[in-house]
């Protein structure tokens, strides 16, 4: 061991970092790997002020997000995408070695990545396979045991790498049974890809349940990936308690700059307009994906993503990627062997994506 592995936390000599989609795949000319939009558009931005630091908390941009949201100005808090709200809510609710997170694989990642880096344990509760939905038994067993401690519940809904969607009563269950004892954190990356989803998402409870967390992007729909703005949702207290943790200046001011265009009234009914666009991609996907004879099981999806199982995983993404394709490769979650996201792409680039796919079936 070097002297620079022997000063590192212990916890984290042997850590294996979140194996993300740029850092995991490189090259391609058509990606479906990131869950990204296929549709960018141009905004225009001012340097004059670049030479100052940008606001600690943009107020036009959080009432602009609260305005859109439904929520009030003072339950949002504006940062880096959402992975810096999971690394946020961690840090200030989890005391390092002693509490712990819990979430329901197959999931995001990042929940657990970010509780392992803070040194807290990550307890599973898989959902049911089923039909993909909570454990409830499970995870009030998992709160009432007097050996855990846990301070954070995440839960992704739309499901991250299902695509499906999770019961709402399920949701407000488990929020009950965290009551005055832990956060119940919802992570909402996907919810303008679902129907109705302003009477869908949890946000409209937060007046409700003081120890509910909701988290938005605008990575996804919004086809803003690159500028890494993301919103926590929650009651002032839970706000008040995250601020002091944040970073001096958590935006860039041109990442604000474009953020507060995105969400003014005209590009949100172009963020629209590209949702419908993908929703209907991806119904065409969900109907064309089952009838490759190497595809096992088809997810619904009610994202911009389709979940599928296929045959030989392995063998599928190095012929997509001769393609010059990039899908990403599941397998290594709970539950999903040789299981492969696939991204609703452009109708250019799903079209380029079911001809090499058919090329596959043929040579299975």
């Amino acid at each position: 061991m070097s002297w620079i592995q022997s000063m590192l936390r212990p916890h984290l000599r042997s850590f294996t970092p979140y194996a993300s989609a740029r850092r995991s795949m490189s090259g391609g000319s058509i990606w479906l790997n990131a869950n990204e939009s296929p549709f960018g558009r141009a905004y225009s931005v001012s340097t004059a002020d670049l030479n100052r630091y940008p606001d600690f908390q943009n107020q036009a941009l959080n009432q602009a997000y609260a305005d859109y949201a439904g929520v009030q100005l003072k339950q949002v808090m504006s940062h880096r995408g959402s992975d810096e709200s999971i690394e946020l809510l961690i840090r200030t609710f989890c005391e390092p070695g002693r509490d712990q997170i819990l979430i329901c694989p197959p999931t995001y990642g990042m929940y657990a990545i970010s509780a392992a880096i803070n040194h807290n344990e990550t307890i599973t509760i898989p959902l049911q396979q089923k039909n993909w939905q909570l454990d409830l038994a499970g995870i009030e067993a998992a709160l009432a045991d007097p050996n855990n401690s846990v301070k954070v519940v995440f839960i992704c809904n739309p499901s991250n790498p299902l695509g499906n969607q999770l019961r709402q009563q399920d949701i407000e269950r488990v929020v009950a049974l965290c009551a005055g004892k832990a956060l119940v954190v919802v992570d909402e990356a996907y919810i303008e890809f679902v129907d109705a989803p302003a009477t869908t998402t949890m946000a409209r409870y937060l007046d409700q349940y003081d120890n509910l967390v909701v988290m938005r992007t605008l990575s996804k729909a919004f086809g803003l990936a690159g500028i890494r703005v993301g919103f926590t949702l929650a009651n002032q207290a839970i706000v008040d308690a995250l601020l002091p943790v944040l970073a001096p200046y958590p935006l860039p001011d041109v990442s604000v700059q474009i953020a507060r265009q995105a969400l003014t009234l005209d590009e949100r009914l172009v963020t629209r307009q590209n949702t419908i666009e993908i929703v209907a991609e991806r119904e065409a996907l969900l109907i064309a994906l089952p009838t490759f004879p190497w595809v096992r099981s088809v997810v619904p999806s009610v994202t911009n993503f389709i979940l599928l199982q296929v045959e030989n995983a392995n063998a599928l993404m190095q012929h997509c990627q001769d393609a010059g394709i990039l899908l990403r490769n599941q397998s290594a979650q709970l539950g999903l062997s040789d299981c492969v996201r696939i991204t609703v792409g452009s109708p250019e680039e799903n079209e380029r994506l079911l001809e090499v796919l058919a090329s596959f079936s043929s040579a299975a």
